[in-house]
């Protein structure tokens, strides 16, 4: 009650973390449903992985049908009604500099590919904020994709297609053997 009337600014802050917190993991959720669709065309999907010996949450792991790649991708939700824009390196979100946020994503999947053997791509799902089409950001890290969550299965599919059963669980396998459940 403190807090809310404004005389507790701690608790406001925490209250404020919580929230934030709460909408993050609500749109890590709806595009967990959203990848979903993916299965159909046989992408092997996981989600809350951590890399063996490290703290860093994977929101989303996904293995291409062919076994060849791997997409890690993190769930951003950032604010209503903003434009997200890259450039020269950098990405924004209206007029907040992202790209630590591009950086990270691709140190992790380096991190991935490193563990995994097979090529890692990192992308960013962006809830909230408008981007428009598919951006790329060549971080000093790597090669980060960012996509809207309406536009993230579209962007999976136009991947370069092929099926591999074998390899694809092979890739899995290996997978699920350098990464555990985020805890």
């Amino acid at each position: 009650m403190t807090a809310w009337a404004g005389l507790n600014p701690q608790a406001a802050r925490a209250d404020a973390v919580a929230a934030r917190w709460r909408l993050g993991a609500e749109a890590e959720r709806e595009t967990a449903r959203r990848l979903r669709a993916l299965r159909l065309r046989g992408w092997r999907i996981r989600h809350d992985l951590r890399l063996t010996g490290r703290r860093f949450n994977l929101d989303h792991v996904l293995v291409s049908p062919c076994g060849t790649a791997v997409v890690v991708a993190d769930t951003k939700r950032w604010p209503v009604g903003w434009t997200v824009t890259a450039g020269g390196g950098r990405l924004w979100c209206g007029g907040e500099d992202r790209t630590a946020e591009a950086e990270k994503a691709a140190r992790y999947a380096s991190l991935v590919e490193a563990a995994v053997g097979v090529q890692v791509w990192p992308l960013l799902i962006v809830h909230g904020s408008n981007v428009r089409g598919h951006l790329e950001v060549d971080t000093g890290s790597g090669r980060v994709q960012v996509v809207a969550v309406d536009q993230a299965v579209r962007v999976l599919r136009a991947a370069p297609a092929g099926w591999s059963w074998s390899r694809a669980r092979q890739t899995v396998g290996r997978v699920d053997e350098v990464l555990c459940p985020y805890r």
